[in-house]
C-alpha cells in the first residue's frame, strides 16, 4: 500500500478564499510538498518538522502558496516537507530531468506509505507546476487526486465587480509570457496571465489595438494594485499579474 498525492489549489492569495476540503487535506496529510522555483535549489530537500534549516526558511517565505496555506490552516507549518524544486525556464531536457527528479522523490515517500500534498496557487489544473509531478506519479501507478482551487482570473474579476463572460460571449484563458498578438484578435473575453515579464510588450499591443483592459497585480494580497484602462498599466509588473481584455462595447443597450 502506497500513499496518496493530492495536488491542492489555495486560491488566488486570499486565506479566506481556500476550500475547507483543501485544508482537510493539509492537516490529514503526513509532508507537504513545496515548489521551489530560487535556483539555488538543484535537488529536492526533505526536512522533518522542527528541524527548519536557515535556507529553507527563506523557501518558505517566497512561497505565497505555502504562506495561503499557513493563513487558513496554521497545522501547515507543523507537517513535514520536501522542497521541489521548479525553476522557471525553458530549456525542456533540462526541465524534463528536474520534474523527473521531483516525481521520484515523492514516490519515494508515497512508497513509505506517506500522504504528500503539493501546495500550488490558484487552481492545480490552470498552469500549474502541480501537475508536472502529479502526471508522472499518476503514470507509474500511484494514487493521485486534485483539490480545485479558485482561479486567480475569477477572483481577479470578482474583486474588480465585473463578469468575465455573460450570454454567448467566449472566454480565452492565454499564456502572455509567450507571443499573444494573434490571439487577441479572438472573440470575446481574453485573460493574460503570466504577464509580468512582458508587460511594455503586452500594454504597448493593448494601447496600439485600443482594447479595454484591466489588470489586478498580487491579487487578494497585502500589496494588490489594480489597474483600470491600458493607459494606466505599468511598464514592469511582478509575476503575479493577470489582465482581463474587453471586447470595446459597439453600443446598444446593457443587458
Amino acid at each position: 500500500m502506497s500513499g496518496i498525492f493530492t495536488g491542492a489549489g489555495v486560491g488566488p492569495g486570499d486565506s479566506e478564499l481556500m476550500t475547507l476540503k483543501a485544508v482537510r487535506a493539509i492537516e490529514e496529510c503526513s509532508v507537504i510538498a513545496i515548489p521551489v522555483s530560487d535556483s539555488t535549489l538543484e535537488a529536492p530537500v526533505y526536512e522533518t518538522a522542527g528541524s527548519e534549516d536557515g535556507r529553507n526558511e527563506a523557501y518558505l517565505e517566497r512561497c505565497v502558496a505555502y504562506q495561503i496555506a499557513v493563513g487558513a490552516s496554521p497545522e501547515t507549518a507543523e507537517k513535514d516537507r520536501i522542497y521541489l524544486p521548479m525553476p522557471m525556464i525553458k530549456e525542456k531536457e533540462r526541465l524534463k530531468a528536474i520534474h523527473d527528479q521531483d516525481a521520484e522523490a515523492v514516490a519515494q515517500l508515497l512508497d513509505e506509505d506517506k500522504n504528500v500534498v503539493f501546495l500550488t496557487l490558484g487552481d492545480p489544473t490552470v498552469y500549474s507546476t502541480c501537475m508536472y509531478v502529479h502526471k508522472r506519479l499518476k503514470r507509474a501507478g500511484y494514487t493521485t487526486q486534485i483539490i480545485p482551487g479558485i482561479p486567480s482570473f475569477c477572483a481577479a474579476a470578482a474583486r474588480m465587480d465585473i463578469p468575465l463572460v455573460e450570454n454567448r460571449q467566449e472566454l480565452h484563458v492565454l499564456p502572455a509570457s509567450y507571443d499573444i498578438e494573434e490571439s487577441l484578435h479572438l472573440p470575446g473575453t481574453k485573460v493574460l496571465m503570466k504577464a509580468g515579464r512582458k508587460m511594455g510588450e503586452v500594454k504597448r499591443l493593448l494601447t496600439e489595438k485600443e482594447m479595454d483592459a484591466v489588470m489586478v497585480e498580487n491579487c487578494g494580497m497585502e500589496n494588490e494594485k489594480i489597474y483600470f484602462g491600458a493607459e494606466e498599466i505599468p511598464e514592469q509588473a511582478g509575476y503575479y499579474s493577470l489582465l482581463v481584455v474587453k471586447e470595446k462595447q459597439t453600443g446598444g443597450r446593457e443587458r
